[in-house]
């Protein structure tokens, strides 16, 4: 297998809240969006996340009524987006825009406990955590390879 994820897909308990919160609040621009059932943005050269109706995902994995309590009701799910900026003042802008557009601070930017990284926490409004961070060692080459220091 080829080192590469394209889709991060990610099942949500509100399809419609997820779509007020990043088309709508945000401003993004869906790749596709399929009402009731899943909504795609390209948010890199190769890289959809999409949000998928939980109801919907469990029915594609052949594993209906096993979704666990949303994440929201217990904290981290185990993953979290992170977004990158490029100045520490763009940290708490991005963060008023997460809270506008209906999320919720979870974290207020400030300085990270490891690696100069200053950052905050905001959850969408399906309970996805999101880290908006500005990390001054953070490198991104012409060929989209990260380099940290």
């Amino acid at each position: 297998m080829d080192q590469g994820v394209h889709f991060l897909t990610l099942a949500t308990p509100d399809l419609d809240a997820a779509r007020r919160f990043y088309r709508d609040g945000l401003g993004w621009v869906p790749l596709h969006d399929e009402p009731g059932e899943i909504l795609f943005f390209q948010v890199a050269p190769g890289l959809v996340l999409g949000f998928f109706d939980a109801a919907k995902f469990d029915q594609d994995l052949g594993a209906e009524g096993s979704r666990p309590a949303a994440a929201a009701d217990r904290g981290a799910s185990g993953l979290t987006l992170s977004h990158n900026v490029a100045h520490r003042e763009d940290v708490v802008t991005t963060l008023a825009a997460l809270e506008a557009a209906g999320g919720t601070i979870l974290k207020s930017a400030r300085e990270g406990d490891f690696g100069g990284v200053f950052h905050g926490h905001a959850a969408d409004t399906n309970g996805i955590v999101w880290e908006i961070a500005h990390n001054p060692a953070w490198r991104v080459d012409e060929d989209g390879i990260v380099s940290f220091g």
